[in-house]
């Protein structure tokens, strides 16, 4: 294991080891969603009922479960299938969407389980599922299995930048703009910026974009963890330079006057994978036909947040008080793709908003296990995870995406929806580029490696 995943499960185990007692009051805490139409309240009735719309081979074991979210526009998918009925539809009737306090707070409640008043799967961060598996970031480093059923979105993020510094060349491309950095480098205030959890994706997307420019993430800056409803608070104070996370939170500080937009993640790497759908291994094989009825109602809901007719509905769903508690107003233009960047900079571009099930490259939901691969090749860039995991073409990497990426779930779930014309025919998407011109092809990650010029890995 890591130098840095020891610190991790260290610092976090002396912060959390009262996280089994307090997951049920952290969670009571922020309050539960409520029931399609009614404001308030969840459900907590199960049945064993037969439900009346599904055919008898695909009744669940089980109506009850409980997933985690986080209050960004990735966790859309979940929210809209319990609302708009679409768990309902096919026999998950009781289905509990749980705000989580941060990312932190998702993980020691998905290693305690439903059983110890934490969730059985939600939202995540990649790689998050291959960590908890191996048990890179549990208490104790307990292995603690995971799968990975779905793809939940695609775009939706940002680089958001202080006020402060607008018009400093803090833009998608940084080569105006490393003098700036050089200079607070050398002062007691370094350019500091925020990411939602350590080495995962909203992570990744600073880093890539700091190392594109020539600024090296873990030299040139500082980088905190701060759970995502706090950025803006955080940049009200004067206290961070930039945070990385999902919207709201990046368009907020444009409507709150504070700051702008460097760049959108759309732009740093269009179509790229985002957020997932994953649960406890334990839970998914104790229960196949739940599993399943859960993937088909988010397939229907990410359908449903892809037609924009219904993108103002979506925006007021999730700002309700129960969910992100904030205007509507506020969701809905980046929703469309619609976006003041804050600088003079604008964009309306539908292809460039949060997307759900597909996009100009085929399917949004579909987990491809090569962009699994690229993750895990970005945590080895950063000195995360060692180099072993990608030696020999990714052997180590490609047994562990085996382990816990189920596209097979997710295939077997969309023919039983009838979503089958949109079943892709590979589990790679192929090769990758990003806005600087990098590629990586899932067939040799190490040349990708070997063509970054700043890297934390010697290779």
């Amino acid at each position: 294991m890591s130098d840095f995943f020891n610190q991790v499960s260290r610092r976090k185990f002396i912060a959390t080891a009262g996280a089994s007692a307090g997951a049920v009051f952290l969670k009571g805490c922020l309050g539960n969603p409520p029931e399609p139409g009614s404001g308030g309240g969840t459900a907590n009735q199960s049945t064993t009922q037969p439900v009346a719309n599904v055919s008898a081979d695909q009744q669940p074991e089980t109506t009850k479960v409980k997933l985690g979210y986080i209050p960004i526009v990735e966790s859309a998918p979940l929210i809209i299938a319990k609302e708009k009925g679409f768990f309902a539809k096919y026999g998950m009737t009781d289905v509990e969407v749980s705000k989580q306090a941060s990312w932190g707070a998702a993980r020691d409640n998905v290693e305690i389980g439903s059983a110890g008043g934490g969730i059985d799967g939600g939202q995540w961060q990649m790689p998050m599922p291959h960590l908890i598996t191996e048990g890179k970031i549990t208490k104790g480093n307990k292995p603690i299995p995971m799968y990975v059923l779905c793809q939940l979105i695609t775009h939706g993020n940002g680089i958001a930048i202080a006020d402060k510094h607008k018009g400093k060349g803090v833009t998608l491309q940084l080569a105006g703009a490393k003098s700036l950095f050089a200079q607070m480098k050398s002062s007691p205030a370094p350019f500091t910026a925020a990411k939602t959890f350590p080495a995962v994706n909203q992570d990744f997307w600073i880093r890539y974009w700091l190392a594109a420019g020539g600024i090296d993430p873990d030299a040139d800056v500082k980088l905190l963890t701060v759970p995502a409803a706090q950025t803006v608070a955080n940049m009200k104070t004067g206290t961070m330079d930039a945070f990385s996370t999902g919207d709201p939170w990046p368009y907020r500080i444009v409507k709150d006057k504070i700051g702008f937009m460097a760049a959108l993640t759309a732009e740093i790497w269009k179509d790229h994978p985002e957020e997932y759908f994953a649960m406890r291994a334990e839970w998914v094989d104790q229960h196949p036909k739940a599993t399943k009825a859960l993937l088909k109602g988010i397939m229907e809901a990410q359908q449903w947040l892809d037609n924009f007719d219904n993108r103002k509905e979506a925006a007021e769903i999730l700002s309700g008080r129960n969910y992100f508690n904030l205007s509507a107003d506020i969701l809905l233009e980046p929703f469309m793709g619609t976006y003041d960047m804050g600088d003079g900079r604008k964009i309306n571009d539908k292809s460039m908003a949060a997307l759900y099930w597909k996009d100009s490259k085929g399917s949004v939901s579909y987990p491809y296990k090569s962009h699994d691969l690229w993750f895990i090749t970005e945590s080895v860039r950063w000195g995360f995870l060692p180099p072993d995991y990608i030696a020999n073409k990714g052997e180590k990497a490609k047994a562990l995406i085996d382990k816990v990426n189920r596209e097979d779930i997710w295939k077997e779930a969309a023919k039983e929806a009838g979503f089958t014309a949109d079943i892709p025919t590979s589990t790679s998407r192929g090769v990758e580029t990003f806005f600087d011109g990098i590629k990586f092809d899932p067939e040799d990650p190490e040349a990708y490696l070997k063509s970054l010029k700043i890297k934390k890995v010697n290779i």
